[in-house]
Parts: C-alpha cells; sequence; structure tokens
C-alpha cells in the first residue's frame, strides 16, 4: 500500500480515540507542542536552513524564502498560536439548535468534528503547526503534505509535536505527514474517498486549481489573493500612505498582501508621485496604467495580465479610476473575492464599498494584512476561504466542524 494511503487510514483509525479526548486532556496536548516547539527550536531551524540552502540552490525568490524561513522569533509566534488555539472555547459538543415538536420528540443540533481533514500546501511550515493544532483541537485527524521546498522542516516539526502527544496521551496517528515530494501523492490525495472526508488547498492558483477541478473528495477552496485597495478622492494622504505601503510592503509573499493599488483620479494628481516614492524606498516595483504613468513615468507599464497576478513580491500594479464606480467595477473583474480595502474619509462611500464589494473581508481605512486567524482572535487559521459554502474567510476552529441531530422519544412512531 502507498504511503498516502496508508497514513491515511492511520488517520481515520485515530478518530474515535482524538475524538473522544475532553477538552482539557486536549487543551494540555496542545500546551505541551508549544513548548517542545520552543525548546526543540535548535534542531527545527537547523532542519529549516538545510531547506533553505536547498532552495536558494534552486531559485527560489527572496519573497519565498521568506515565506519559508523560520527563525526562534517565528517559533515562538507559531508556538503562542498553539497556546491561543488552547485557550479558545472547545466548540464540540456546542449545541446550536434545540427545539420540541408537537409529537414530543426532542431534537437537538450539536457540533461535531470532520473527520480525517487532508491539507496540501506549499513551502509554509507554520501552516504544518496551524493545521495540527486547529484540526486536533476540535477532533479530527489530519493528514498534511506540505510542498518538497520545506520537507526537512516539516518533517523535524512532526517529529516534535508527535513527541509532545506520546507524552501527554494525544494519539500521534491523527496527525499525519506524507514525506512523498512526488506530485502524484497529491493526486492521490484527492481521490481518497472513504478515508479523507475533506481536503484544503492551501497556496498559489495552480495549487488550488488542481485541486479543486481533480478531487472527488470534497473541497474547502481557499483562494489567491489578488487584494485591492482604492484610494479615495476624500482619503486622508497620509493614513492612505501608511495603509498602502503595509498592504504592500510589510510582508508581500502572503495572500492578503495587495497586489493592486487603484486611485482615484483627483487623489492621484495631487500625491501619486509621492506615494510612488515611497513605494520606491520600500523596494516596490510599480506596473502603471497609462493615467498613472503620465503622473509618474518612472513607473513601468501594465498588461492586462498584471490586473489578475497575484505577485507574492515586491511588485505591485496602479491603475488610476474615475471614482468609486470604476473601482467596483475593477474589483468584480480581477477581484478573487479575498481582500478588499477602500481608505477615504467620505462615510457614505464607504458604506457603499463595504455592502457592494463581494469579498471574504472587507475593509475600511485599515490594510488587508489584517485578514489573518491570528489578527481575528482565532489563535491561528486553516486556511482563508474565498467560497461561500461552509465557511468563508479565516477559518479557525467552528470551520472545521460539521453537526449532527441528536433526537430523543418516547416511543413515537411516524404514521
Amino acid at each position: 500500500m502507498s504511503e498516502v494511503r496508508t497514513k491515511a487510514a492511520l488517520a481515520k483509525e485515530a478518530v474515535r480515540a482524538i475524538g473522544s479526548m475532553d477538552t482539557a486532556s486536549k487543551n494540555a496536548s496542545l500546551l505541551a507542542m508549544a513548548d517542545a516547539l520552543v525548546a526543540e527550536q535548535d534542531s527545527i531551524i537547523a532542519a529549516n536552513e538545510s531547506d533553505l540552502e536547498r532552495g536558494r540552490a534552486g531559485g527560489l525568490t527572496e519573497s519565498l524564502l521568506d515565506r519559508l524561513k523560520l527563525n526562534p522569533q517565528r517559533i515562538e509566534g507559531i508556538a503562542e498560536g498553539l497556546r491561543q488555539i488552547a485557550s479558545l472555547p472547545d466548540p464540540i459538543g456546542e449545541t446550536l439548535e434545540t427545539a420540541v415538536r408537537p409529537n414530543g420528540l426532542r431534537i437537538e443540533k450539536i457540533r461535531v468534528p470532520l473527520g480525517v481533514i487532508g491539507i496540501v500546501y506549499e513551502a509554509r511550515p507554520n501552516v504544518t503547526v496551524d493545521a495540527a493544532g486547529l484540526c486536533l483541537k476540535t477532533g479530527n485527524s489530519v493528514v498534511l503534505r506540505g510542498g518538497s521546498a520545506a520537507l526537512d522542516s516539516n518533517r523535524r516539526i512532526v517529529e516534535v509535536l508527535h513527541q509532545a502527544m506520546d507524552a501527554t496521551g494525544m494519539p500521534r496517528n491523527a496527525l499525519q505527514l506524507i514525506e512523498s515530494s512526488d506530485r502524484s501523492s497529491v493526486d492521490e490525495m484527492l481521490k481518497l474517498n472513504g478515508l479523507l472526508d475533506v481536503i484544503i488547498p492551501r497556496g498559489g492558483r495552480s495549487l488550488i486549481q488542481n485541486v479543486v477541478r481533480n478531487a472527488t473528495v470534497p473541497v474547502i477552496e481557499t483562494g489567491e489573493g489578488v487584494c485591492h485597495t482604492y484610494i479615495d478622492a476624500e482619503a486622508d494622504p497620509d493614513m492612505a500612505a501608511k495603509i498602502a505601503i503595509n498592504a504592500k510592503a510589510q510582508r508581500p509573499s502572503v495572500c492578503n498582501a495587495m497586489e493592486t493599488l487603484l486611485v482615484d483620479a483627483p487623489f492621484a494628481e495631487r500625491h501619486l508621485a509621492s506615494l510612488a516614492a515611497l513605494f520606491r524606498e520600500a523596494g516596490v516595483e510599480l506596473r502603471g496604467c497609462p493615467r498613472s504613468l503620465a503622473l509618474v513615468p518612472e513607473m513601468n507599464a501594465a498588461s492586462e495580465e498584471d490586473w489578475s497576478t497575484e505577485y507574492n513580491d515586491y511588485i505591485l500594479s496602479v491603475r488610476v479610476v474615475d471614482g468609486l464606480d470604476e473601482a467596483l467595477d475593477h474589483i468584480r473583474r480581477y477581484g478573487t473575492l479575498h481582500s478588499e480595502c477602500i481608505v477615504t474619509e467620505n462615510a457614505d462611500r464607504a458604506e457603499r464599498f463595504l455592502r457592494e464589494v463581494d469579498a471574504a473581508a472587507v475593509y475600511h481605512n485599515a490594510s488587508t494584512r489584517f485578514t489573518d486567524g491570528f489578527e481575528f482572535g482565532y489563535g491561528a487559521e486553516i486556511g482563508i476561504s474565498t467560497q461561500k459554502l461552509h465557511a468563508r474567510g479565516p477559518m479557525g476552529l467552528n470551520a472545521l466542524t460539521s453537526s449532527k441531530f441528536i433526537v430523543r422519544g418516547n416511543g413515537q412512531i411516524r404514521g
């Protein structure tokens, strides 16, 4: 039997054990995992360095290397995410609805685990810990298939987590890592009906579309982030600059980073040149529409492809628009339903933007970089869902649950 099928079967067998753990026991395990990550940080960083060396030799960009890199501060942040997950209420067993029917049947709807969750992701070793913590807290088993670029990091992280699970009585088989770097291992996961209950892809467009188009296992789609910031004519210039620079340059390799800046023409005429200078100081390459180029000739010309590109890099497309309607039209055409922002002091236009933009998260006067499970108070996230069924936006604990009805009677039969 293949590695994928073998490990998925082990995860399936562990569902009953992990699902029957009480909240205190699960939380104790999560806290032990957090402590173990910090205690073993030197060995994790050493494994990560081998991944980084291989990535540099293979020509990974600096932004992708940044996504891959671990250091003591990032490991502490990952551990803190586990601690936050442990501190959150356990949704399993929560009563969602109750009703008593005229015939005396008492019907209760409660939260239950999804079962076995498969997660396919790219070079983000923090996802290994976030996914494990969220799935295990909600009584789910999890089968992880990370990108080959992070294999050494992921292998060591899972070894450390398994040691903590063993020490605290959590079934280690509930956490599985697929170590094969062959693409066939992903393709096999997509067809594991009966072993996997759901698959969640987390990564770029090609990965997500491969999963969505080819999976027979149900999929929760997390989307790429072609995120926009629209600066309205009535925006405060200082606030607009701070938000825009943060949204693009604070960490450009992540899905909630801004990829396109839309600027209302009156604001652009007054401030686009100085804003462009700030982007250049931050190391951002600007690709502009003809109207942008007329105001800032130093920009490169944007192509049609740029408007739909998730760069994950220090590159930003810029378009001058005539008001809110044109900005909304652009977002409808090129947006990926992820995160969108308006910067304005005009309350009516802000409310219209918030109401009309179709996205998982819509912002007024705040950076799109906040679309994140940690920032939203979920401790971590399994991904950011851009679909509309079951879950949308940063997916925390509740998104990893289903429900069932418990019906209590005293001999009722249907006539």
